[in-house]
């Protein structure tokens, strides 16, 4: 692998470009009104994006990709932690497609 310079100008912009939507939601919630239904609409939308992400991958029906779900959702439920979960997660199907 070879190192090219024009990625660090791409990973700088992509860098930027990521702060400028977080930072802009953050300022733009500033003149909303918080109302229980929009609080429980942000308080479900990482499990969204979680779905949105998995389900895809699970319908496939590998078996590294299933054996790594196995994992994530055992790990989940005995730990009580998500980025426990998900490195076991990612640990099983690197361990599965390595076998």
């Amino acid at each position: 692998m070879s190192f090219r310079p024009e990625l660090i100008a791409w990973l700088a912009a992509l860098t930027l470009a990521s702060f400028a939507c977080r930072a802009a939601g953050f300022w733009l919630m500033r003149f909303v009104t918080m109302t229980p239904r929009l609080a429980a609409a942000q308080r479900a939308a990482p499990l969204c994006v979680m779905v949105g992400l998995v389900v895809p991958t699970a319908l496939q029906g590998r078996l590294a990709e299933s054996v790594g779900l196995a994992v994530v959702v055992l790990i989940a439920r005995l730990t009580g932690s998500d980025l426990s979960a998900a490195l076991a997660g990612v640990a099983a199907v690197a361990l599965v497609r390595a076998l």
